[in-house]
């Protein structure tokens, strides 16, 4: 990759999406347990030579966004029109100093990679590029009765992410004539006698539209990802001298934990949960308690690492659980800081994140006020 390119993904999703019907707007809609925006916003998020991902959605619906595909998302607000919509979108490329862009529409929440890398290799040679299948059915005039047959040779069903230089598609933008609509920003960038590459589409590119689409749009989503969850456990002593950290939080206590790094045993059973969704060993796998550079080290960067094993091997974290055992301190006061803060390091929303207190009666190691465990477990989706 020339590394003086940078490529901007644009996602249009500021459309009311009437057709598919139901209360929400239906790029908001989940298929396959998560919005089908989402979908979309990862599969660019994670390819390799897409920079950054610009999401363009309604008026005030910024908040909306960030619940359907996570607190990390970039927004901008959209216009009256598709047109005016790509338009804001470009701006913000053109801000971010973006030498390429993709142009998505939110109702294709399926992109396979290749198609991706594809309409970006085409820019090598070309204005733009488009993902299209060529069409199969027979052709035909009419309304109520048969007319002629269309020969169908030469035809083709246009896709998105449509891929442009930037350049050539702000100039078809502000060439193109202001009362008419555009429904396809191809057709803008050839209007101006720019050259636009066909590459070879993909059916999971199918637009979802109509209430009978999402079905379809769910069985494909299952049939690509399965669901796996796994379980984490860790005990630390309670010594004197000690910061106690539990969950990312440093709490005022009278003893701290005990360990090579600081000991955040909650932190640490959750590191392993993570793991072990993906068969990655343990934490003393990845980090050896015989390695001098994680002796005080914080744990938060141990449940970084795991997570973006986990996203690495194409997986998403869907939600995590933790369990604290002990007498003392009490937790509950500081469980709304400790949900804010493993949330922070996943990059999850806090409703993904579930943490729970309970003692021992007493009983045991835990009882007596020797050490404190904790249990932890993480669910996740990994490609088929």
């Amino acid at each position: 990759m020339d590394m003086a390119e940078r490529t901007i993904a644009i996602i249009v999703a500021a459309g009311g999406g009437s057709r598919a019907g139901g209360d929400v707007p239906k790029q908001f809609r989940r298929v396959g347990g998560r919005t089908m925006v989402a979908h979309a916003y990862r599969a660019f998020a994670d390819h390799p030579l897409v920079d950054e991902v610009v999401l363009v959605v309604a008026p005030g619906m910024a908040d909306a966004a960030r619940l359907a595909v996570g607190p990390e998302v970039t927004t901008v607000a959209g216009g009256a029109t598709r047109r005016e919509s790509v338009a804001h979108g470009l701006g913000a490329a053109t801000a971010r100093q973006a030498t390429r862009v993709l142009i998505h529409d939110a109702a294709r929440p399926f992109v396979p990679g290749r198609v991706i890398g594809a309409v970006i290799d085409a820019l090598r040679e070309h204005q733009g590029a488009l993902p299209a299948l060529p069409v199969a059915d027979t052709l035909a005039r009419g309304d109520d009765v048969l007319g002629d047959m269309v020969p169908r040779a030469g035809l083709w069903r246009v896709q998105t992410p449509q891929a442009f230089r930037l350049d050539a598609i702000l100039g078809a933008h502000a060439a193109w004539p202001v009362d008419e609509e555009a429904t396809d920003d191809a057709q803008m960038v050839r209007w101006v006698g720019g050259s636009v590459a066909l590459v070879q589409g993909d059916p999971v590119l199918d637009k979802v539209t109509y209430p009978s689409d999402f079905a379809l749009a769910d069985a494909r989503a299952d049939a690509a990802w399965r669901t796996r969850t796994a379980t984490g456990f860790d005990v630390h002593r309670l010594e004197d001298g000690e910061e106690l950290w539990l969950g990312g939080v440093l709490i005022p206590h009278t003893q701290g934990l005990s360990g090579h790094s600081d000991a955040d045993v909650a932190l640490h059973a959750l590191t392993d949960a993570l793991l072990g969704t993906v068969a990655a060993g343990d934490i003393g796998t990845h980090f050896p308690p015989s390695d001098p550079r994680w002796r005080g080290a914080e744990s938060g960067q141990f449940l970084r690492h795991a997570a973006g094993l986990v996203r690495t091997r194409g997986g998403e974290i869907e939600f995590v659980d933790l369990t604290i055992i002990c007498e003392a301190p009490k937790i509950g006061p500081h469980r709304a800081a400790m949900t804010a803060r493993i949330a922070e390091l996943l990059g999850l929303l806090p409703e993904q994140v579930s943490v729970k207190a309970t003692t021992t009666e007493r009983l045991g190691f835990a009882g007596r006020g020797e050490g404190i465990a904790a249990q932890a477990a993480a669910t996740v989706r990994v490609p088929a």
